[in-house]
């Protein structure tokens, strides 16, 4: 089965217009939302500790969080095809503002799992798929230069976040450091209110709603006209096994089962009837067929080991900052605010760069992921605070192009009709991922004691990525160079 690409078969989109507010939106949602996980190593590490709990308790509500914000992606899909994206939006606000809100009462491990893993995790696995699908349907040649400006929003949060948590935290503590934090997320409410739909709400929304209606109601009409229909065919069923008994009275108790077995056959087919109806519609409306493409997976599976492993360094980074590389907590923030400043550059300066060129988003995210190999190797094994800053500018430029090019490797591999449902699954995958091998990272950490250690297991998940990729983009890279090649050898000279 092969998907067609989304980028040739795209509708006519303006390119710009009111596509540029939705992206200040996006932006604006993601700067309060979005940029919380990276301080989550500065925000509960302390917090965590008085709890008595290690890394390997980090890296389980941070793997938890992952998971709970991918498994989002059950239900995704569905949602945005039957709600507009701003109501997805707003409800992912409202969960990430709560979630916040509940950890300042925390005094359990199990009650940070609940409140930050769980009810924020929901919360952020509703904003990033409905903010990507506002901006999809305004842009198309300019979709990775308007994907990367709304995710500098996410840079900015990310740059300005540590300063004011390492601030709230000194003079105020962690309780009140979480409130603030939860009522920062409902200026999300702001930047969700600008997702204005291209075009007004089609048949086709309003027809999801009603085959959800219609499915239960149906479901219920027709149990109904079944149990009626088994009444009154259990009744003849009845009056014949009475006259079978009058006549037949040498009949056994295994011939009698025998001649009530085509009502149980009839009970059967009904009831399977009803869940296949049911599996079905659920297929659709997830996209499921897309499982049965072996490169949709390998790309679903790439992009889990890449996130799981972006996600893991930035938990243990401020952690390797602090008591690896014995910087100050000042002196930790810094650093990661020159990540995240280099992280916004790049993530506006290297689409332009990028769709201007045509490349490939999948080719840009796996030259990212090989980038961020290579810095976090150094970095892994440096303890000098100049040499730092330099190598978490690099980490964070590297990091951008996967970012980036996250969901716009889904985009450009789906078709529009299936994009919602592939956004879903990928979610799904990646959730799967951070909570099998990103809990296993943290026990890496746990067991040998050593940070340094635990970034190089992160690179090698990378590795991983390289060796299943590599050798289709470059059979595809000589493929097309070669039918370009007979394109211009077949053209006639004049």
């Amino acid at each position: 089965m092969a998907i067609k690409t989304n980028r040739a078969n795209t509708a006519q989109v303006p390119d710009g217009g009111w596509g540029w507010a939705v992206v200040a939106g996006v932006a604006l949602m993601n700067s309060f939302n979005q940029s919380v996980l990276s301080v989550f190593g500065l925000l509960f590490g302390e917090h965590l500790q008085n709890m008595g709990e290690g890394t390997t308790g980090a890296a389980l509500v941070s793997n938890l969080n992952s998971l709970a914000l991918n498994l989002s992606g059950l239900f995704i899909g569905p949602a945005i095809k039957t709600f507009a994206p701003r109501r997805v939006a707003f409800a992912g606000c409202f969960l990430t503002s709560f979630g916040l809100l509940m950890c300042s009462v925390s005094t359990r491990l199990w009650h940070v799992i609940i409140c930050y893993s769980i009810i924020v995790g929901l919360g952020l696995g509703l904003i990033s798929p409905s903010g990507f699908m506002a901006i999809n349907t305004y842009f198309k040649e300019k979709r990775g230069v308007a994907v990367g400006a709304a995710m500098a929003g996410t840079g900015v949060g990310q740059m300005i976040l540590p300063h004011i948590v390492r601030y709230l935290l000194d003079y105020y503590g962690f309780r009140m450091t979480t409130v603030v934090l939860g009522s920062l997320a409902l200026h999300g409410l702001v930047g969700a209110s600008l997702f204005r739909p291209l075009n007004p709400p089609n048949k086709r929304k309003k027809r999801n709603v009603k085959e959800v209606k219609l499915l239960l109601q149906d479901d219920k009409v027709k149990n109904e006209e079944q149990n009626d229909h088994e009444i009154s065919y259990s009744a003849k069923l009845a009056e014949q096994k009475r006259d079978i008994t009058d006549k037949r009275k040498s009949l056994d108790d295994h011939e009698i089962t025998f001649m009530n077995d085509p009502s149980e056959k009839h009970r059967r087919h009904k009831s399977q009837g009803i869940f296949h109806r049911i599996a079905c519609n659920l297929a659709n409306a997830m996209d499921l067929e897309l499982l049965k493409d072996p490169i949709f997976i390998s790309i679903c599976a790439g992009i889990g080991l890449v996130y799981t492993s972006t996600i893991n360094f930035s938990m243990l980074f401020p952690y390797f900052l602090q008591f690896s590389a014995n910087l100050s907590r000042g002196n930790t923030a810094v650093c990661m605010s020159v990540l995240a400043g280099a992280d916004i550059v790049c993530r506006i300066g290297f689409p332009m760069i990028t769709d201007r060129l045509k490349m490939s988003y999948r080719l840009v995210f796996l030259m990212g992921a090989i980038g961020m190999f290579f810095g976090r190797a150094i970095l892994a094994e440096s303890s000098n605070y100049y040499v730092l800053i330099v190598l978490s500018a690099i980490c964070g430029g590297f990091k951008s192009a996967t970012v980036v090019n996250n969901n716009l490797t889904i985009s450009e591999y789906c078709t529009p009709e299936t994009l919602p449902g592939g956004l879903g699954l990928n979610m799904i995958a990646k959730g799967i991922f951070a909570i099998s091998i990103g809990q296993l990272l943290g026990w890496i950490r746990d067991y040998t004691g050593s940070y340094s250690l635990s970034l190089h297991a992160q690179d090698a998940l990378i590795i991983i990525v390289t060796v299943m990729w590599a050798p289709e983009l470059v059979y595809k890279y000589f493929k097309n160079r070669k039918g370009n090649r007979d394109k211009s050898n077949s053209i006639p000279s004049a």
